[in-house]
């Protein structure tokens, strides 16, 4: 019943210096490389810091964790041969997006000159999970019940608390910067299928946009391909954390499918509404509290973020991901990964490098000692006639 479901992730890796621990611009260099071994699953973005890589389409969490692990592992060593590492956080902890350098490709100095500074200062990482849904209209309807959730998935991700070189006071900043861009956030309900594309094309032909993929909410209908695009969350530090939210996107989004073909449906909320939870979520992590809209009180984030897995809890098995949305209880019981940069900031005195150092090793946790179907990381650059291999944008 829920072979349609399948899913895809993107991560963005900040490409750092071991030895400054600062951002480092080698995108171009990397990318090369990459390719050979990679095909499309690895992409330079709009900073020459960021290096994004997307799994194959996965049938389930087993895959995508192996892919992830995959890419990581792939990833590293491409930046390992040109003496730099990589980490996964939602921002880096000091370095200035002002001594970053732009990816030379048209797409992104288009994007530069319309945004200018907004687009220049956008030095951000985030995950991007899609799930793939065949009929557009039933990719819709899911869409508007599934906007009630984000929040819960941002307080669950949050991993960017510091920025330019201080706390910024949010668990994450990087939702807050996004903010600049236009068409981000939360989006609104649409009636239909139909009602989404004129929107898109209503855009195009005032020439606010080029095509759909310049609509950057937090949760899209993907204009090219037959899926939801969940992109509300920071970069998970941890391998675990990526597959465990990628596990509770896909869950949530099969069991509001189940409630559908049981003629029922999940309420649906404003937008205005949905808004100010995310805002809680950016500002307090798991720490705060959201409003619970049915009940119009406010409520510990954490209890609804059980609630929701208590909601999902009838398809898990279904789709074969319990064992990986089990570690949500452990993120509900440690903290995200924002609370753990905070902690090891403070008990190193306040030492924004060792930070980094502790995300450079968290990134890498269970990657090393894995086998992976992507190829060997040790043939890179020796594989010249290798073919690229498709990736969900």
């Amino acid at each position: 019943m829920f072979e349609q479901f399948t899913i895809g992730v993107e991560e963005e890796y900040q490409i750092v210096d071991p030895n400054t621990r600062e951002l480092k611009s080698h995108i171009s260099v990397m990318l090369d490389e990459g390719r050979v071994v990679l095909g499309e699953r690895v992409k330079p973005e709009m900073h020459q810091s960021v290096v994004e890589v997307g799994t194959g389409i996965c049938k389930n969490t087993t895959e995508a964790r192996r892919d992830v692990i995959g890419l990581r592992k792939t990833v590293s060593h491409l930046a390992r041969k040109n003496g730099l590492r990589i980490a996964a956080g939602g921002t880096h902890p000091f370095s200035d997006w002002r001594r970053q350098d732009i990816t030379q490709h048209d797409r992104y100095y288009q994007i530069v000159e319309d945004l200018q500074d907004v687009a220049r200062g956008n030095l951000i990482f985030g995950m991007h999970v899609h799930v793939g849904v065949e009929d557009h209209q039933l990719a819709i309807e899911l869409f508007n019940q599934a906007r009630y959730f984000l929040p819960h998935i941002l307080a669950l991700s949050c991993s960017s608390p510091f920025w330019l070189g201080r706390k910024s006071g949010l668990k994450s900043t990087r939702a807050s910067i996004f903010r600049q861009f236009p068409r981000t956030g939360i989006p609104d309900h649409f009636d239909s299928w139909a009602h989404f594309e004129n929107y898109i094309d209503t855009l195009i032909k005032t020439g606010c946009i080029d095509n759909g993929k310049k609509v950057w909410w937090d949760l899209r209908p993907h204009s090219f391909y037959n899926t939801i695009e969940f992109r509300i969350c920071d970069l998970p530090t941890s391998v675990d954390t990526t597959v465990a939210l990628t596990a509770l996107i896909q869950a949530m989004v099969a069991k509001l499918f189940t409630l559908r073909i049981q003629n029922l449906e999940f309420r649906e909320y404003p937008r205005a509404l949905i808004e100010e939870n995310k805002w809680r979520a950016m500002r307090y992590g798991l720490d705060g509290k959201l409003i619970d809209f049915g009940k119009q009180e406010e409520v510990p984030t954490r209890e609804l973020v059980l609630e929701l897995l208590e909601f999902v809890d009838d398809v898990v098995d279904a789709l074969g991901s319990r064992k990986d949305l089990e570690h949500i209880y452990k993120i509900l019981e440690r903290g995200t990964d924002a609370d753990r940069q905070l902690e090891v900031f403070k008990e190193s005195g306040n030492n924004m490098q060792a930070v980094v150092d502790d995300m450079i090793v968290r990134t890498m946790q269970g990657v090393e000692g894995n086998t992976s179907l992507l190829p060997d990381p040790a043939t890179i650059g020796a594989r010249p006639d290798a073919p690229s291999e498709p990736t969900r944008p």
